[in-house]
């Protein structure tokens, strides 16, 4: 479907989605997320799609943030439910998905901006990029996650540091505290990506979803991701993949999957 905040394209199992608002710095408004919620769904479940890689139009933006003007005549229902729904539809959507996704985030990733990009499964920076949790410049805090999530990825002082101060990080930082996965240049950025997702599409894509599940898992309160992992280790076995897998080891052959 035609999107008026996106940009979407598909080239060999990769569907990339732009987040296309350059002028407002590719802002996250309620618009935006609607139809990035309706973007990640179609990808995750169109069966020729195997990943995805988000990006923002231009240099200057993954994506600055929350759009401020909506907040102005909000009241604290209108916060909860905005906070829920956006949480909900989009970034556990993200991070829950049975399909690698990948932010390559090629400028500012601000807010609600870094938030999506904390959700994604693999980050990439391009080496002038600079993140930040700048809420409490508004009175406000992450209210997407960004708390929760990047307090797992970079642990509790240097979390509360960055959301405390509402500094910028630059993607040397990020890197060195373990919130970016790589650095590329800005002109090698998507490359960088499509070479990691590329490598990931080539092996088995039941357990490439299976890690998903028991790594998120190791996140969840109530929940024993060992088991989980037992659980997805064992059901293994079942697949037509596994069996394509052993016979590819001991033939020398690179396996062909095919997702059964």
């Amino acid at each position: 479907m035609p999107f008026q905040n996106l940009l979407t394209s598909y080239k060999d199992r990769i569907q990339y989605i732009i987040i296309n608002r350059e002028s407002k710095l590719n802002a996250l408004n309620k618009a935006t997320l609607a139809e990035l919620h309706t973007a990640f769904h179609e990808a995750l479940h169109n069966p020729e799609v195997g990943g995805v890689i988000i990006t923002g139009a231009g240099q200057k933006a993954f994506a600055a943030g929350a759009d401020i003007a909506e907040f102005e005549s909000m009241d604290i229902e209108g916060a909860r439910e905005m906070a829920r729904r956006g949480k909900t539809l989009v970034f556990d959507l993200v991070e829950n998905a049975a399909k690698p996704v990948i932010a390559a985030i090629n400028g500012f990733a601000l807010g609600g901006g870094l938030e999506l990009a904390m959700a994604c499964h693999i980050r990439i920076a391009a080496d002038t990029a600079k993140m930040g949790l700048p809420e409490v410049s508004l009175g406000l805090i992450p209210g997407y996650g960004g708390t929760q999530r990047l307090t797992h990825l970079i642990g509790r002082g240097r979390a509360l540091e960055l959301i405390m101060t509402g500094d910028m990080i630059t993607a040397p930082e990020a890197y060195q505290f373990g919130l970016v996965n790589h650095i590329a240049n800005q002109e090698g950025l998507l490359e960088k990506a499509e070479e990691i997702l590329n490598k990931i599409l080539s092996r088995g894509p039941l357990a490439v979803a299976s890690a998903i599940t028991a790594v998120n898992a190791a996140l969840q309160e109530k929940v024993n991701g060992f088991e989980i992992e037992i659980e997805h280790f064992s059901k293994s076995f079942g697949s037509e993949d596994f069996q394509e897998g052993v016979s590819a080891f001991l033939q020398r052959r690179k396996p062909i999957f095919k997702g059964k």
